[in-house]
């Protein structure tokens, strides 16, 4: 039986790594990268003179009485908790492995076009969210498909399509993997047994996760900033103890991304391609999942949400993958077999000693935790979409025992599987942003004029709201 299971996972593994190359060629990461930039250009490159004020406003207080099921802040967390995950450590060591250190360039330059991508994401999430049979906010790319697009049977056929997608993804980028990722990490490193981390994670996961959105939100905006801040913390201790290194490291960076090997080698350049690849792996800008969160925020213009949320891919990818990568190539172990999160490990262990190895296991740990709570919220918004509101229960309890499940067992099918069913995720979501994004331009127009208003009401001392 178990034999069976092993070949049935090596030859689905097989199978879908062949569809997923497919799926995740020159033309899926061009139009992704293509529509940030067109974005990018439609909003007069609105995430560089907006940036300070967005982060702002991350921390500013909303109404009560506007409608929403949780705050500005927790809904960045909970993107933020599904966005900050494996991704971070074990992506960008895999992203220089195989495109060499121009790959961090790459992360960079995707990061920066796609928060206009997840700009414009959150803003058509919260014009047309819902409200559902239980009174909460639902919305995200099905619901902006449907009642955004003109034609409403092709937006609501893109609707469907979308939230199955979402649905099944949530089970692998979001839960077995993550799990199994811990799982493994901890019994590498505190030789742990994986049943014992995958009960735990089960346990603690479960607890927050059959609370719905308000568990999530208030746990992540108080574990998010924690798990986020030890992480970061330990790298840049790293890079300032090192700081030597830093220099040498970015001009490493700088040109191996403009090499002729990068740009021409291939079709697309090993450099550009990994890295473009990775970094929308890492900060999901055009898969349509963070905008689910986005819908369920408290606030009074879709614009003043959508810049929250433009900040989740600067912390993401700007910030920490930025600390991982540059250790990375700090410590040169790039070519030396080693890939994945052991890399990073390796090259945090080169600096810090047993230190850094804790800080990568650890961050692992925290990581893969808020993944999961992150990516449940996503798969039963999708779900509920699908089958009703009456459905999301038993969702979130199969969630929760797959949790379990992915601890124990080898999943190279289900981490090929959850490649595919992002990048299927990605094709009407992207439908959607391009068809909407004169939408998106008149909402950000029209919320321009009232922040103009507020700073000037601001300065004479006529109200007291950050703006």
């Amino acid at each position: 039986m178990l034999e069976a299971l092993q070949t049935f996972n090596e030859k689905g593994a097989a199978f879908l790594g062949e569809i997923s190359s497919v799926i995740w060629g020159p033309p899926l990461l061009i139009l992704l990268v293509g529509t940030g930039l067109f974005l990018t250009f439609r909003l007069l490159f609105l995430q560089f003179r907006t940036l300070p004020y967005a982060l702002k406003l991350v921390f500013r207080k909303e109404d009560s009485k506007q409608e929403g099921d949780i705050t500005h802040y927790q809904a960045l967390t909970t993107a933020l908790a599904a966005t900050i995950g494996t991704g971070n450590i074990a992506g960008v060591a895999t992203a220089v492995v195989a495109g060499g250190p121009g790959a961090v360039f790459w992360m960079w330059i995707t990061a920066l076009v796609g928060m206009a991508t997840k700009y414009a994401e959150a803003l058509l999430a919260v014009k047309y969210r819902t409200k559902n049979s239980k009174g909460e906010m639902a919305g995200g790319p099905m619901y902006y498909l449907e009642n955004g697009l003109k034609n409403k049977k092709v937006g609501r056929g893109l609707g469907i399509a979308f939230a199955i997608f979402a649905s099944l993804a949530a089970f692998g980028i979001g839960n077995m993997t993550q799990s199994n990722t811990a799982a493994l990490s901890l019994e590498d490193t505190f030789n742990i047994p994986p049943f014992v981390t995958g009960i735990a994670f089960t346990i603690l996961a479960g607890l927050v996760i059959v609370g719905g959105i308000k568990a999530i939100g208030k746990v992540t905006a108080f574990f998010v900033p924690i798990m986020a801040a030890f992480y970061i913390a330990g790298g840049l201790i790293l890079i300032v103890m090192n700081f030597d290194l830093v220099g040498n490291a970015f001009s490493v960076i700088f040109s191996e991304a403009f090499s002729l090997e990068a740009g021409f080698g291939g079709l697309l350049g090993a450099a550009i391609r990994f890295g473009v690849a990775r970094g929308l792996f890492s900060n999901e800008a055009g898969l349509g999942s963070a905008p689910i969160a986005a819908a369920a925020a408290k606030t009074d213009y879709p614009a003043r949400q959508a810049l929250v949320s433009m900040t989740q891919v600067f912390i993401d990818t700007i910030v920490v993958c930025t600390i991982t990568g540059l250790t990375i190539v700090m410590a040169g172990q790039y070519g030396g077999g080693m890939d994945s999160s052991v890399l990073t490990s390796a090259s945090f262990a080169q600096f810090l000693g047993e230190a850094g190895t804790y800080i990568v296991t650890l961050g692992v740990l925290f990581f893969t935790f808020s993944t999961i709570l992150g990516w449940s919220y996503y798969g039963e918004r999708a779900f509920g979409y699908l089958v009703g509101d009456k459905g999301v229960q038993v969702y979130r309890y199969v969630f929760v025992l797959f949790i379990f499940i992915g601890a124990v067992v080898t999943v190279d099918v289900v981490f090929t599987f959850s490649d595919v069913m992002n990048g299927l995720m990605a094709f009407p979501n992207l439908v959607g942003l391009l068809a909407l994004s004169g939408v998106v331009v008149a909402e950000t127009n029209h919320f321009m004029k009232i922040a103009k208003k507020e700073k000037e009401q601001q300065k004479s001392g006529n109200v007291s709201t950050d703006a």
